[in-house]
């Protein structure tokens, strides 16, 4: 027999094995696996008898065994001896109209304020300030062709400007008067004024 022959014949055989096999599965898993149990009915009066408080009286004096032995009867003593017992709880007899009823504490103050409440006004938030230039104004120059020009202080670099130069990259001198300069915030577009430190 050739190779493809016995491949094939090895192939039917896995196959044949695996369904086998699925099938035995699935029978088991489809079939009603717990068994039906049958009720046993008890005949003999030995049977055992269920636990009976004191005060009940005679209400089980036999065993329930079957229903050819239930007691349709109505006994008034076990009723006589529930209806004699005395409510002895403490706090509030809900089956009594003359019992007290339990003190309830009054809040102190309303949850809720009466008549209108006035609304808080809040005001709109406008734009943050500007933050303040930080360059100090300590001196004036005055230059060979007579322009002005003053000195500014950042940190501890001392710069020497005149109107229309950039200071830092940021801060343009507009206007240098004796005591004061006009200085604006590129960044911010915002142009403040910077006194003469006098110190």
């Amino acid at each position: 027999m050739s190779n493809s022959g016995a491949d094939r014949r090895n192939k039917m055989i896995a196959v044949g094995a695996f369904v086998l096999v699925a099938a035995g599965v699935l029978y088991y898993q489809l079939r009603d696996s717990s068994p039906v149990i049958a009720p046993a009915v008890v005949t003999t009066a030995a049977a055992a008898k269920p636990a009976v408080p004191a005060s009940a009286g005679s209400v089980a004096k036999g065993s329930v065994a079957g229903s050819s032995q239930l007691d349709p009867s109505l006994r008034m003593g076990p009723m006589l001896v529930t209806e004699s017992l005395v409510y002895s709880g403490s706090g509030r007899n809900v089956f009594s109209l003359t019992s007290a009823p339990v003190e309830i504490p009054k809040a102190i103050a309303a949850a809720r304020p009466k008549g209108p409440v006035a609304p808080v006004y809040a005001a709109p938030a406008g734009p943050a300030p500007p933050p303040p230039i930080d360059l100090k104004f300590f001196g004036t120059a005055t230059s060979g062709n007579g322009t002005r020009q003053a000195f500014l202080l950042h940190g501890e670099d001392v710069f020497l400007a005149s109107a229309g130069d950039v200071v830092q990259r940021r801060y343009k001198v507009i206007s240098i008067a004796a005591n004061s300069i006009v200085i604006e915030d590129l960044a911010n577009n915002n142009r403040q004024t910077l006194p003469l430190l006098t110190n």
